[in-house]
């Protein structure tokens, strides 16, 4: 499965659960712009796994989380395909954006002169052409 790799621009679906911090609706909100979201939106049994990788990210984001706490996270993000084996394990990969690579190039502009620059005649007052 090629997912798109602009994202998934649909409307995310509710927080799942009935309580939330403002943190992990922003970081739910966020998530479900990622490429992963448009696999994600057909499997509505994957919703709440989605939600805990959110809740555990937030946490993770605190300075008291420990290193338990972000195996636990990774642990998740493997499970929701936002990490390289996660998309393998999931079958997933994300389509290369050909446009935005062409758009990235920077027209080579040719490579300024190293060299001494060329003597060029002078017509000198008086002077007789040998």
């Amino acid at each position: 499965m090629t997912l798109p790799s602009e994202g998934y621009s649909g409307k995310p679906p509710e927080w799942p659960f009935p309580k939330g911090s403002t943190r992990e609706r922003a970081v739910w909100k966020k998530a479900w712009t990622y490429p992963q979201a448009a696999q994600w939106i057909k499997e509505p049994w994957r919703w709440e796994t989605i939600a805990m990788w959110v809740r555990w990210k937030v946490r993770a984001e605190s300075g008291e989380a420990s290193a338990a706490d972000a195996s636990v996270l990774h642990r998740f993000a493997d499970q929701i395909g936002m990490t390289p084996a996660g998309l393998k394990e999931n079958g997933w990969q994300i389509s290369s954006d050909e446009v935005a690579a062409v758009r990235a190039e920077k027209p080579t502009e040719p490579a300024a002169e190293t060299a001494a620059p060329k003597r060029r005649l002078r017509a000198v007052s008086g002077g007789r052409g040998v």
